[in-house]
């Protein structure tokens, strides 16, 4: 099956995207290690982690079906939160982001009945429901927790239970 070339482009800067994705939550977790905040540091890992796995997802499927893989640089990430509720609204900014770019490629799955990549467009799709929903529960929890000290230590502690294997 050929893929059509608009959407060979188009996955292929989603697999930019997602790598640079993974820069931003390096990015932030080096921000949440200068501002004490190891736990969330280490959920900015794992979630790094997974924005890999994401761009590697799309990189084997063009690799799947004989598509060239095209690599572009991966921009700086422009990262300067003052506080861990910045963080996290900076990550959800950047989620509603990448889902606006899947939904735009699944779009153009169903316009060009290009169903051969129905199925890992859907994944992403429920994927990006998933990333949204844990990152927009996160930064109510901080809006509840405003300033307060114990409570912020608490959640800082939760939030770096996370590891890659169980995000």
């Amino acid at each position: 099956m050929m893929l059509p070339k608009q959407l060979q482009d188009m996955i292929n800067k989603q697999i930019n995207m997602e790598f640079f994705s993974a820069y931003l939550y390096l990015g932030l977790a080096a921000k949440c290690e200068q501002l004490h905040y190891r736990g969330a540091a280490q959920w900015l890992r794992a979630q790094a982690a997974e924005e890999k796995e994401h761009a590697m997802r799309f990189f084997e499927f063009l690799v799947d079906y004989d598509v060239p893989v095209t690599l572009m640089p991966i921009e700086a990430p422009n990262v300067d939160p003052n506080s861990l509720l910045e963080v996290f609204e900076q990550s959800l900014a950047h989620e509603q982001k990448v889902s606006k770019s899947i939904e735009e490629i699944f779009a153009a799955v169903m316009e060009q009945k290009a169903y051969s990549a129905f199925q890992l467009l859907s994944w992403f799709l429920t994927e990006q429901i998933e990333e949204e929903k844990t990152v927009r529960n996160i930064v109510r929890t901080l809006q509840v927790i405003k300033d307060d000290v114990p409570s912020l230590i608490e959640f800082d502690r939760q939030l770096g239970s996370r590891t890659s294997e169980n995000s």
